[in-house]
């Protein structure tokens, strides 16, 4: 009967044909639990799972491009040219920016971030002041688990700072003053009786030398020639000990305009180019700028939890990038919204930490 028949508008609404799908088209499907507990295949069956997770597949594969990119022979034409790289680093197919901001060397990131430059995976790194020194001050002093609900008046009351839940004591950068300040004032000699132009990037790879620690990413950058540039170096603890050591022995000069140039030079002299940024700020923009110099990265990963509806260049989604030729028209680039202690270390398991031993052939290959 008539008053039994739903509503024509409801129906026509609700009941609408599909059209078919494209060719290809992958279902969603995540892992399944009832095959026991296999770490491989549960990364792996990320991509199928959607939302971030899939934005998670799409960027092992990405990373993964960079990677295969690198490991092919430079090209003929490309390689009888002289190596102007003013870090004098040695070629290869593809150069990988990796830039990060300074939590991620306060929290244990910074042994993943150790690994990679320990086994020489990346060809520069980008990074803030705090992403220098809280590398060094590890290996004086430990950085300890606290929460993210202390009390800030009762910690200042007892001469602990706080990075979100993560403890340092105070103690720690005066050590950390201890050991710089004698390096500062041979540096300022140097400038003095032998003419030496300091830059931030040849200042870390002094301290990275004068570490001598092992546990140091940067004395990994030294020892195998990566480049680590911080142009925001005086935005920390380094900053406030150049400005009392400025009153003990000034005269230190740090020169930004050559590390403009060597810092962009590392895009425009490489014969591909890959960038994976962790957060935002300084980092993300110097390292993305710098490959606008050659008209854009080939690929390209972001990791971070900045949205983009405040205009800012942290929560610029990488096609904002592609309209000012920091990534190229013709990329593939991938985002993960994401806090990067839980990404970073599941990427570089199903990318660089699988590919070592093609690294080592690599790097061995190399003239």
């Amino acid at each position: 009967m008539e008053q039994y028949k739903a509503p024509a508008i409801a129906t026509e609404a609700v009941l609408v044909g599909s059209g078919t799908m494209p060719d290809g088209s992958e279902t969603v499907r995540g892992y399944d639990f009832n095959e026991g507990i296999n770490l491989e295949k549960l990364l792996d069956s990320y991509k199928r799972s959607g939302f971030q997770a899939t934005n998670f597949g799409l960027a092992v594969e990405e990373i993964n491009k960079m990677i295969d990119m690198k490991m092919k022979p430079i090209p003929s034409e490309k390689q009888a040219e002289i190596n102007v790289n003013p870090c004098q680093r040695k070629k290869s197919n593809c150069t990988i920016f990796l830039s990060y901001t300074s939590n991620l060397i306060s929290a244990g990131v910074r042994e993943i971030f150790k690994y990679l430059v320990q086994h020489n995976m990346v060809d520069c790194i980008v990074t803030t002041a705090g992403g220098i020194e809280e590398d060094f001050i590890k290996c004086i002093g430990d950085t300890y688990l606290g929460d993210f609900n202390l009390s800030g008046r009762k910690l200042r009351e007892k001469g602990i700072n706080r990075i979100g839940n993560l403890l340092v004591p105070n103690d720690n950068y005066c050590k950390f003053e201890d050991w710089l300040m004698p390096i500062l004032d041979q540096m300022v000699q140097e400038q003095k009786e032998q003419g030496t132009l300091w830059t931030p990037s040849k200042i870390i790879a002094r301290l990275g030398k004068e570490i001598d620690n092992e546990d140091s990413v940067y004395y990994w950058a030294y020892k195998n020639n990566i480049p680590v540039f911080s142009p925001a170096i005086t935005d920390g603890s380094i900053g406030d000990m150049i400005y009392f050591h400025s009153y003990k022995n000034p005269g230190l000069v740090i020169d930004l305009v050559e590390d403009i140039r060597r810092m962009n030079n590392q895009a425009v002299y490489a014969v591909n180019t890959g960038m994976i940024i962790l957060g935002g700020g300084v980092v993300k923009h110097h390292t993305c700028n710098a490959n606008l110099m050659r008209n854009g990265a080939d690929f390209s990963v972001f990791v971070n939890t900045a949205s983009e509806f405040d205009g800012s260049d942290s929560g610029a989604r990488p096609d904002e990038a592609i309209s000012w030729g920091k990534i190229r028209k013709e990329a593939n680039p991938v985002k993960v919204y994401g806090e990067a202690t839980l990404i970073f270390p599941l990427l570089v398991a199903q990318t660089f930490a699988k590919r070592e031993k093609e690294y080592k052939s690599l790097h061995e290959d190399l003239p």
